[in-house]
């Protein structure tokens, strides 16, 4: 099992669909497309807690946002594309974040990024139209991937997913456990990590032929 550490310039993945750097900051990157995979940022998901009341910390928006730029330093990608739940709800489109997110799209403006709509990109509506992202639909079909929200198999295609927050349980010495984030590999699919700071995880068990690859 490769546990992939901060600091790390990444894990190269030898896939059927053609080779992939699985990265500290839970995403995934193309050498060949020059492209990285980025699931589950839930942009506003803090806000919306604090909108119903629920005390929650501020400012995981710009946290998210500086990880997603260290990101774009360490690859330099031509592309990004977003695997679903960019935007958590409708309390998203709020002025304080919109500002924060134009901000750092202006910064960003020489790569096309495209949005695979998930599950809560549907509830909250699409991302400003002067945001400049493409929104499309799963599966988005690239060279041998095919780009989901939600795992499925798509014939033919390796396909890049999210939705599931996959996280993995570690046992140290004696009672110690450590409970991470994980690339979970099936033989048709990847499941990224989420992204975003303030999400929770689904403890995955994998089978045998699978793998998992724990983000510390």
């Amino acid at each position: 099992m490769k546990v992939l550490q901060s600091g790390e310039s990444g894990w190269p993945l030898s896939t059927q669909a053609g080779e992939l750097v699985l990265s500290a900051r839970r995403l995934a990157y193309s050498p060949v497309l020059k492209a990285l995979f980025v699931a589950d940022v839930h942009l506003g998901k803090a806000a919306t807690f604090r909108s119903l009341g629920v005390p929650v910390p501020a400012g995981t928006t710009q946290e998210n946002l500086d990880r997603l730029s260290l990101a774009i330093a360490d690859h330099q990608p031509h592309a990004i594309y977003f695997l679903g739940d960019l935007l958590h709800a409708k309390a998203a489109h709020n002025k304080d974040l919109l500002e924060k997110l134009h901000a750092w799209r202006l910064q960003h403006a020489d790569i096309d990024m495209t949005l695979i709509r998930g599950n809560h990109d549907s509830k909250a509506g699409d991302p400003p139209a002067t945001l400049n992202i493409t929104v499309v639909e799963e599966p988005f079909v690239l060279g041998g991937f095919a780009l989901c929200h939600h795992p499925h198999t798509v014939p033919g295609a390796l396909v890049l997913a999210g939705h599931e927050h996959p996280v993995v349980v570690l046992n140290g010495k004696g009672r110690s456990r450590a409970r991470l984030p994980c690339f979970y590999l099936k033989s048709d699919q990847l499941i990224l990590p989420s992204f975003g700071a303030f999400t929770g995880g689904y403890q995955v068990n994998p089978q045998a032929g699978e793998a998992v690859f724990p983000v510390v």
